[in-house]
C-alpha cells in the first residue's frame, strides 16, 4: 500500500500585477514548513499587450484579464495530483488594518476587506477575488489570510500618525506599512543565522520593484519607510515614493490631473520608469547607465533615497547592529549595494568588495562594527509558515 502523501499548505502571493504561489508540505515540528514540493511553483505575471502569462510544471499558458487568470490558475492547480493533499490555502492580503496575526478567512473578514479597498485599490481586489473563486470550488477547504502590514502593528504611536486633522485617525488613517511578510521570515532567518543580533538594532532594505526600509529593535519593527499605502518612501521601480503633497493640486490645476490619474502616475508611471523614460528594472538600467544620462539619473537617485532612509532609521534605532538586504535588487545587485553603503561609513557601514561581488550571505568585513547581510527573502515561505502555526487549519 501506498504512503498517502502529508498534508500540504498552498501559499498565494496576489500582486498588484502577478500572482506567486507554492506548495508546501507541513512541518512535523510547530512552525515548521519544508521545502516546496516539485512542480507544485508558479507564477502569473503581465506578458504585454493586455496578455498574462501562467508559468507551472513547466507549462505557460496565456490568458487574457485578471479574471480569467484567476480562473485559469485554479483549473491548472487542480490538476495536480498534489492538489489532493493540501489542507489549507494562505494568502497574502496586502493591507489588513488593525490585524495582527494571520486570521482564518470568514465572510465577516472577506466584508471587513471588501470595505477597505479604497486604502489600496492595486492589491485588495485581485486578492479578494482569488480568495472567493476558492471559497467557491472548495468551500471546504481551510483559508487563511496573512496581512502584509501585521509585522509593523507594534510601531509606536509616533511613527503610525500622520500630521493630519485628528478625525482621520479615527477612521483607520495612519502610517501602516507593507513587506511585512518579507520583514518576518527574514527576522526568523537573522534569529536563526546570529540570535543576538536579531535581538539587536536591524535596518531591513527590502529592494525590489517595489522597496522599503525598515527599523527593528529587540525583534520588533519601529518604523517603516511605506506608510498608509505601499506607494510612499523609496523610489521605487514604477511608484514615485514619498512626494511634496502640493504636487497633487499643481497638476490638478495645470493639466486638470483626476485623482484617478494622479494615481495611476504614482504608482504605474513614475520612478525608476518614469526618471529613466525607458525601463523600471535596475539590470536594464545598469546596462544603459554608462551612455544614458537618465537611466545613470535613476540609479543616482534611487541609491541616494535608500541610502537617507537608511541614515534616518539609524537615527531612530539610536546606532545600527545589522544591515540587511534583500528582494531582487537587493540580493543580486552589487554595484547598487555598494552605491547606497558609500558615505555610511560614519554609521559603521562597511562593505568587503569581493564578498559583495560574490553576493556572499555576509558581505561586510568580518571585523566590522556593522555587520551587513545578504538574506533572499520568501513571502511565499513565510505564508506557508503562518498557516502552519495556525494549527486548527488542519481541523476545520
Amino acid at each position: 500500500m501506498s504512503k498517502p502523501d502529508p498534508s500540504c499548505v498552498l501559499a498565494i502571493n496576489g500582486g498588484s500585477s502577478s500572482i506567486r504561489f507554492a506548495v508546501y508540505e507541513a512541518g512535523a515540528k510547530s512552525g515548521g514548513a519544508a521545502r516546496p514540493r516539485d512542480a507544485s511553483s508558479g507564477r502569473v505575471e503581465a506578458s504585454g499587450a493586455g496578455m498574462l502569462r501562467l508559468r507551472l510544471g513547466g507549462r505557460i499558458d496565456r490568458i487574457g484579464g485578471r479574471r480569467a487568470a484567476v480562473d485559469a490558475l485554479l483549473d491548472r492547480l487542480e490538476a495536480q495530483p498534489l492538489f489532493a493533499s493540501v489542507r489549507a490555502v494562505g494568502h497574502r492580503v496586502v493591507h489588513g488594518m488593525r490585524h495582527s496575526e494571520p486570521e482564518r478567512v470568514t465572510r465577516k473578514l472577506i466584508a471587513e476587506l471588501r470595505r477597505i479597498t479604497p486604502y489600496d485599490p492595486d492589491h485588495l481586489p485581485l486578492e479578494i477575488d482569488l480568495i472567493e473563486a476558492f471559497s467557491r470550488r472548495h468551500p471546504r477547504l481551510a483559508q487563511v489570510a496573512c496581512f502584509d502590514t501585521a509585522f509593523h502593528r507594534t510601531m509606536p504611536a509616533v511613527a503610525r500618525r500622520l500630521p493630519i486633522p485628528r478625525r482621520y485617525a479615527a477612521q483607520g488613517v495612519e502610517r501602516y506599512g507593507f513587506h511585512g511578510l518579507s520583514c518576518a521570515y527574514l527576522m526568523e532567518e537573522l534569529h536563526r543565522l546570529d540570535p543576538a543580533a536579531a535581538r539587536g538594532r536591524v535596518i531591513l532594505a527590502h529592494l525590489g520593484n517595489g522597496a522599503s526600509v525598515t527599523a527593528v529593535r529587540g525583534g520588533k519593527s519601529i518604523d517603516t519607510s511605506m506608510g498608509f499605502t505601499p506607494a510612499a518612501g523609496l523610489v521605487m521601480g514604477t511608484r514615485t515614493g514619498d512626494l511634496d503633497p502640493g504636487l497633487a493640486y499643481y497638476l490638478a490645476r495645470t493639466e486638470r490631473m483626476t485623482a484617478a490619474q494622479f494615481q495611476r502616475m504614482v504608482n504605474h508611471e513614475s520612478g525608476l520608469r518614469g526618471v529613466s523614460g525607458t525601463s523600471s528594472d535596475v539590470r536594464d538600467l545598469l546596462a544603459r547607465e554608462s551612455r544614458d544620462a537618465r537611466a545613470a539619473e535613476a540609479l543616482a537617485l534611487f541609491c541616494y533615497q535608500a541610502k537617507k532612509w537608511i541614515g534616518a532609521f539609524a537615527a531612530a534605532l539610536g546606532g545600527l547592529d545589522t544591515l540587511v538586504f534583500a528582494g531582487g535588487i537587493g540580493e543580486k545587485a552589487p554595484p547598487i549595494r555598494e552605491r547606497i553603503c558609500g558615505g555610511l561609513g560614519l554609521l559603521g557601514v562597511k562593505l568587503d568588495r569581493g564578498r559583495n561581488a560574490r553576493n556572499a550571505a555576509l558581505i561586510s568585513p568580518g571585523a566590522g562594527r556593522v555587520r551587513v547581510r545578504v538574506i533572499p527573502t520568501d513571502e511565499e515561505l513565510m505564508i506557508a509558515r503562518s498557516v502552519v502555526r495556525l494549527a486548527d487549519v488542519f481541523d476545520p
